[in-house]
């Protein structure tokens, strides 16, 4: 015979937890920002901590007396089970110094009937069959990342544990014989400033329209899936605009040097075949992943990143571009700037959780254009939700020629790194490249 369901309760953990207060007003600081009123099970614990914490808010004692007093007033102590029953929990003896592990107790069943209340409502869902398969999955990735998100556990880390860590980092990093200490970019001069791309850092490329930034992330990703880990970087793509067989002509262009309307149309010389046929068995060897989904969400992003990293591993996402990522169901009543700060957050929060740097690109503003100086700032990004405040680095595309056909710089370009949150910048100039269009391949240009 099968035991009965049990809910998940820890009913003399809130007693002690309660009784603890108590006894001793300060260990309220210690479960204060650990517990909220919901996390109790029983209703007149809810209701008794609820009174302790707004009278702790509004500095003033909190004892038996006061909490009475309180409920009494606001006509919550019947519901609270009276007079004897929170008399009764001030008489019991508890331990004040495991009240922690008390909190930590109900916390953890709070938890529990938190996902089981979600996944039972999930459950339910999953019978309509007015939603797809792939959106029902997105929901129940979702459900999973909001539970987590929501969990109160993180504790503060001691300076011993964190310096240890730095240590270990920093002994690692000095046996090697190169500056780059996170991944090789393939430049030699955005490597300097940055020592390479780090993991968990979220990194914004943005320019006007047509600067070719969508080039130079194909670029950084052939780059960093090539040179780190012997060739066996595992790099994940996202764009919104193009298709994935469009992003890998583009990629065989820059690898082959034969022009990318010659490889679109097929009109390519004999002389070039050999050189084609290279350059799409060297990209068949390396581990990009492509997807071109239109209408591709944040949380979509998340579920594939998170299987893909558990499956073949992961070393780093670009997503092209920030602005054409899909608002959830929360958001779509929300206003741009809102819908683009949630969307920023939300990529600083996947790059910390997966360990891996996230390259995200991004529209500047149109003020750009209406200026003399045409070179983009970070004030470019402000009306764009909090990208500059979420960003570890923020870089900028310039060309000059673009703005000014008569500019003696032909196909030059200029990568400007305006942030660096772990390093230094570049001078306004930025680190000088050329750009050769026909070939969508960005190149360091040698200095004279």
């Amino acid at each position: 015979m099968n035991a009965p369901i049990k809910i998940p309760t820890e009913l003399e953990a809130e007693k002690a937890v309660l009784g603890g207060i108590f006894m001793e007003q300060d260990t309220l600081v210690y479960v204060i920002d650990m517990l909220a009123p919901s996390d109790f099970y029983d209703s007149k614990h809810k209701i008794i901590y609820k009174a302790m914490v707004d009278l702790s808010q509004s500095n003033k004692t909190v004892d038996p007396t006061t909490v009475l007093s309180y409920l009494d007033s606001s006509n919550q102590l019947e519901q609270a089970g009276g007079t004897i029953y929170i008399t009764s929990l001030a008489e019991h003896v508890y331990s004040v110094d495991n009240i922690e592990t008390y909190a930590e107790l109900i916390l953890d069943a709070s938890f529990r009937r938190n996902a089981i209340e979600k996944f039972s409502s999930l459950s339910q869902e999953g019978y309509n069959t007015d939603i797809s398969a792939d959106d029902y999955l997105e929901t129940v990735e979702k459900a999973i990342f909001d539970l987590q998100q929501n969990k109160r556990t993180t504790a503060f880390r001691k300076m011993n544990e964190v310096a240890r860590r730095v240590l270990d980092e920093t002994t690692k990093n000095a046996t090697k014989n190169s500056e780059i200490i996170g991944l090789d970019t393939g430049f030699i001069g955005l490597n300097k400033i940055t020592q390479g791309f780090q993991s968990g850092a979220l990194i914004i490329l943005a320019a006007r329209p047509a600067m070719g930034k969508s080039a130079f992330a194909l670029n950084l990703a052939y780059n960093v899936a090539s040179l780190n880990k012997g060739g066996q970087a595992r790099v994940a793509v996202f764009n919104l605009e193009m298709s994935d067989e469009q992003l890998v002509e583009r990629m065989i262009a820059a690898k082959s040097q034969i022009k990318l309307k010659s490889i679109k149309s097929g009109k390519i010389q004999q002389s070039e075949w050999i050189r084609f046929n290279t350059a799409v068995n060297d990209l068949s060897e390396l581990n990009i992943y492509f997807d071109d989904a239109s209408d591709t969400s944040i949380a979509s992003i998340r579920s594939k990143c998170r299987k893909l990293k558990s499956e073949d591993g992961l070393d780093m996402i670009v997503i092209d571009y920030l602005q054409l990522i899909a608002s959830d169901k929360a958001s779509s009543g929300a206003s741009e700037f809102d819908k683009v700060t949630k969307i920023s957050r939300s990529l600083k929060l996947l790059a910390r959780e997966l360990e891996v740097p996230v390259i995200a690109l991004s529209q500047l503003s149109r003020s750009v254009e209406q200026r003399e100086d045409k070179h983009p700032g970070m004030a470019d990004l402000r009306s764009s939700g909090s990208i500059e405040q979420d960003a570890d680095i923020v870089m900028f595309l310039y060309r000059d020629d673009y703005y000014n056909k008569a500019s003696e710089r032909k196909g030059e370009a200029d990568l400007i790194v305006a942030k660096n949150r772990s390093g230094s910048t570049t001078e306004a100039d930025g680190i000088p490249f050329m750009f050769q269009g026909e070939y969508q391949k960005f190149r360091e240009k040698k200095e004279d």
